[in-house]
């Protein structure tokens, strides 16, 4: 009887809609998808990271989210948020290159979440999906990346 290994590479994707609970919903998700797949070092961050993702969208959109949890063959997790908004914030506009923005000041209601991806992700980026056929933004795409040990 032959063994069966388990790919390296797997992607798990997730449409959220415009709900105060999606964040929420993308923590239980990060949480179930890496603990499935032994990634419990990196567990914490990604579930972090991600919920500021999913929360941003929320707040500066009208509409649903998609979340999509990519394992690349070189052991990094890749994760992505869509929205439709299609205003790629700092630091997403451009890339990771030792250039740090300025953290919201200390009695600031909110603005800190992009500042932990900076603190806590190898890399990350983000992309403006352009216009539809009738010349209206399909929104973005913003992501992070983590290296698993």
């Amino acid at each position: 009887m032959g063994t069966v290994s388990l790919p390296d590479t797997w992607v798990y994707a997730l449409r959220l809609p415009h709900d105060p609970r999606a964040a929420r919903v993308a923590r239980m998700t990060v949480r179930a998808a890496l603990g499935g797949h032994g990634r419990h070092e990196v567990l914490d961050t990604v579930e972090l990271l991600t919920s500021e993702l999913v929360t941003n969208a929320y707040r500066h959109t009208r509409g649903p989210c998609s979340l999509r949890i990519t394992a690349l063959s070189d052991g990094r997790l890749r994760v992505g948020v869509w929205d439709s908004h299609p205003y790629i914030p700092a630091p997403f506009a451009e890339p990771p290159d030792g250039h740090r923005t300025v953290p919201a000041p200390p009695d600031a209601g909110g603005g800190r979440g992009l500042h932990l991806v900076q603190a806590c992700a190898d890399s990350w980026g983000g992309w403006s999906l352009g216009d539809d056929l009738l010349g209206r933004g399909t929104g973005k795409l913003l992501w992070f990346e983590v290296r698993c040990p």
